[in-house]
């Protein structure tokens, strides 16, 4: 694990010593190999699928696509926030690529901790940079209420997670977090155990999030940059369904008194919140309510820990945060240019950009889950574990992929579609940077769909 750890963290200087000419070049490059590097860790071993295990690091086939999906978005991002940074002086660039490393050596650190301890002070510590991100380089004033409800909503969930961990480790030997799929503790049904329970998933639920405490979300999203934007959708969110994996497995059975709610408000939250999609003016906003539904998905399946379930949340959780994100990039190419984030005011843009549109329609397509994409294999999965839970879940769960279907295709038609305003008559054109940007996010998309067992954490 230290072949990435390592010239992970030696990113951080790089950002502040590399020559200025050459600044963004040189990340771009030392971040993709780190990249390819990463790629390796798919060699699974044949037993029991775990590697590099030591007292502090391993991984596993549920860390393994998480790790590699943190490592590939560092090159796009910086890649992303080029036209962002171009005004400002040369140290706050520095100082932005320096928080982007940061924050990318603290996720590949959470999601290789083999001790829960180390896991939360890495969950936390994500919290610092991206922060500094959102406060530092959002657009507007609101971006300091939006990182308040960040802080606090983050900080309030973690405090029992903390308290849940500290008793954990006094009274349980095994701390390598792998070893739980192996040796599972027994919960007396008990109203301490059923709190411990909650404690230890609330931090979770926070952080994926669930509907009822997704609020933090919208807010963030849309006062954060681009970057921000797509690291907070692309494996932040990602982080909530990790831990709810790694922590729900040891915790059995689970108290059906907490566990029909938390079904219930994620199930409801995927109808609440595509509803909210079809009504929303903003497009970033838009887009973060509709992370909102998908990860509904991935927690209703997580808590019920049946093995099509869980594969179903892992190939959802990877397929959602490519696709998140490219859509994310695809906003920020129509705000830099016309600068609003309204959909009434960005219409025809088809017009302008055709090959932009294209981008636009391949990623709203994968974004509602057409064949064959990775999408669908998630969301089936995840359908027919539901289904053979409870059957009526099927009428929630089909109502929610149609509205998902109508809010993608108003999307679309929003931004590509009508005559366009009088005031973007001259648009600068597209760059070859941002086609490559979104090539990126489309290559893995269509690769996997050849071999999806690559990110399906092998539960079966």
């Amino acid at each position: 694990m230290l072949k990435i750890m390592i010239p992970t963290t030696l990113l951080i200087p790089s950002a502040l010593l590399l020559n200025s000419n050459t600044l963004f070049l040189v990340m771009v490059s030392y971040s993709m190999l780190i990249t390819l590097l990463s790629l390796s860790n798919f060699n699974y071993p044949l037993f029991l699928k775990f590697s590099n295990v030591n007292s502090y690091f391993f991984t596993d086939t549920i860390s393994t696509p998480l790790i590699i999906l943190s490592c590939w978005l560092l090159p796009l991002m910086v890649l992303a926030s080029q036209n962002h940074l171009k005004t400002e002086p040369l140290n706050r660039k520095r100082m932005f690529l320096a928080t982007l490393a940061t924050l990318q050596t603290t996720l590949i650190l959470t999601f290789t901790a083999s001790n829960f301890i180390l896991f939360y002070i890495s969950f936390e510590a994500t919290l610092i940079p991206t922060l500094i991100i959102i406060t530092r380089w959002g657009n507007q004033a609101e971006r300091l209420n939006a990182s308040l409800y960040f802080l606090f909503y983050t900080l309030a969930s973690s405090l029992p997670l903390l308290i849940a961990l500290l008793y954990l480790n006094n009274n349980h030997l095994h701390t390598l977090m792998g070893l739980f799929f192996l040796t599972q503790s027994e919960l007396t049904p008990t109203n301490s155990n059923q709190l411990f329970w909650f404690a230890c998933l609330l931090a979770f639920m926070v952080k994926i999030p669930l509907y009822g405490l997704h609020l933090w979300l919208p807010k963030a999203h849309v006062e954060a940059p681009i970057a921000g934007s797509m690291v907070l959708a692309a494996i932040l969110l990602k982080l909530g369904g990790y831990g709810l994996i790694r922590i729900s497995s040891m915790l059995n059975p689970h108290p059906s008194t907490l566990m029909f709610p938390i079904l219930i408000l994620a199930l409801w939250g995927i109808l609440m919140t595509s509803s909210i999609c079809l009504r929303q003016t903003d497009l970033k906003a838009l887009i973060a309510y509709s992370s909102v539904s998908h990860m509904g998905l991935v927690t209703a399946a997580i808590i019920l820990q049946t093995p099509w379930g869980l594969t179903g949340a892992m190939i959802l959780m990877i397929a959602h945060g490519l696709t998140s994100s490219a859509l994310f990039t695809l906003a920020n190419t129509n705000y830099e240019r016309t600068h609003t984030r309204t959909l009434l005011l960005v219409r025809g843009l088809q017009l302008a950009f055709p090959l932009m549109s294209t981008w636009w329609l391949i990623i709203n397509l994968t974004n509602m889950a057409m064949p064959p994409s990775t999408n669908l294999f998630g969301e089936l999965l995840i359908i027919i574990t539901l289904f053979n839970w409870v059957p009526l879940t099927i009428i929630l769960t089909g109502l929610g992929t149609l509205i998902t279907a109508a809010y993608s295709l108003y999307m679309y038609l929003m931004t590509q579609r009508g005559t366009i305003s009088t005031q973007f008559q001259l648009l600068p054109p597209t760059h070859t940077r941002e086609h490559l940007i979104l090539t990126l996010h489309v290559l893995p998309m269509g690769l996997l769909i050849m071999k999806p067992t690559l990110i399906s954490g092998l539960f079966t």
